[in-house]
C-alpha cells in the first residue's frame, strides 16, 4: 500500500508559479514510478508529468513541455510539480499518482494508488 498526500495548489494569476508537493507513505517508495495527473470540470484525467523511480527519465506531454518540471526526493519520500507560466486553462483538481514495479505511463488506469488531489486555479 501506498498512502498519498498532495499539497501546494492555489490561485494564482497567468503566468505565475506554483509548486505541488505529494508525500508518501507506506511501501518503499523508492522503488515506484510517480505521476501527477489533473481533471477540470467536465473532461477527463489528463497526465501531466511522469518521473521513474530513480528519478532518471521524466516524460510531458506537449501542453505542459517546458514549464512544468517534475522531480523526486527519495529521502524525503516525496515528490514535485514545479508550475511555471500557468495558464487559465491550467486550471484543474492535480492529483499525484503511484505505479509500483512499473515504469512511467500516461495511461491513468496504468496508476494503482491516487491522492485526494489540490485545487489549482489560475485567474486571467
Amino acid at each position: 500500500q501506498v498512502q498519498l498526500v498532495e499539497s501546494g495548489g492555489g490561485l494564482v494569476q497567468a503566468g505565475g508559479s506554483l509548486r505541488l508537493s505529494c508525500a508518501a507513505s507506506g511501501r518503499t517508495f523508492s522503488s515506484v514510478a510517480m505521476g501527477w495527473f489533473r481533471q477540470a470540470p467536465g473532461k477527463e484525467r489528463e497526465f501531466v508529468a511522469g518521473i521513474s523511480w530513480s528519478g532518471g527519465f521524466t516524460y510531458y506531454p506537449d501542453s505542459v513541455k517546458g514549464r512544468f518540471t517534475i522531480s523526486r526526493d527519495n529521502a524525503k519520500n516525496t515528490v514535485y510539480l514545479q508550475m511555471n507560466s500557468l495558464k487559465p486553462e491550467d486550471t484543474a483538481v492535480y492529483y499525484c499518482a503511484a505505479r509500483p514495479q512499473g515504469w512511467v505511463t500516461t495511461d491513468r488506469r496504468e496508476y494503482d494508488y491516487w491522492g485526494q488531489g489540490t485545487q489549482v486555479t489560475v485567474s486571467s
